[in-house]
């Protein structure tokens, strides 16, 4: 079994990465990840050290999944979508404090939006494209915006639920 890494990759030898993932074109996967088995984590992708990324995620291009973001099975991020982890960052600050963030099952994350740290987005919610999420999003619900703001509920396809607020 194993994995697939383009020749442009770059995985870490402790990375841990599960059978049958798909790592793509100047990717860099760094020591200390941990990625599922099925996933696919296209080009210009960054996982690092102490993210942990569950069975058939999707990373599209060009996002960043940093150390204390958990992404787990089914999870899908759209392109440019950005996480936080730090809500007071600065450059070489001693003692920073890492916030973890979690996206549950199923979740989908729509291109350029951004998640701040210490946030759940519940299980197959469905965050807009370039929304930011500065709360915890609950399962089954869309949100939009800047802040996200929810507008309905979705089933598991992430299709709305006609009637449900």
């Amino acid at each position: 079994m194993g994995f697939f890494k383009h020749a442009m990759a770059l995985v870490g030898n402790n990375a841990v990465i599960g059978d049958d993932t798909r790592i793509w074109a100047f990717t860099n996967v760094m020591d200390g990840a941990v990625i599922g088995k099925n996933c696919n984590i296209c080009d210009h992708s960054f996982i690092e050290k102490g993210a942990l990324l569950g069975d058939n995620v999707t990373v599209k291009n060009g996002v960043s999944v940093y150390d204390g973001i958990v992404l787990e099975d089914d999870v899908f991020v759209g392109p440019n979508a950005a996480f936080v982890n730090d809500r007071h960052p600065r450059s070489r600050k001693p003692g920073w404090k890492l916030e973890r963030t979690t996206v549950q099952k199923g979740a989908s994350i729509g291109s350029n939006a951004t998640i701040l740290c210490g946030v759940t987005i519940g299980m197959y919610a469905v965050v807009g494209a370039g929304s930011v999420v500065v709360k915890d999003v609950p399962p089954y619900t869309a949100v939009v915006g800047n802040p996200a703001r929810p507008i309905g509920r979705v089933d598991e396809s992430g299709h709305r639920v006609k009637g449900a607020a």
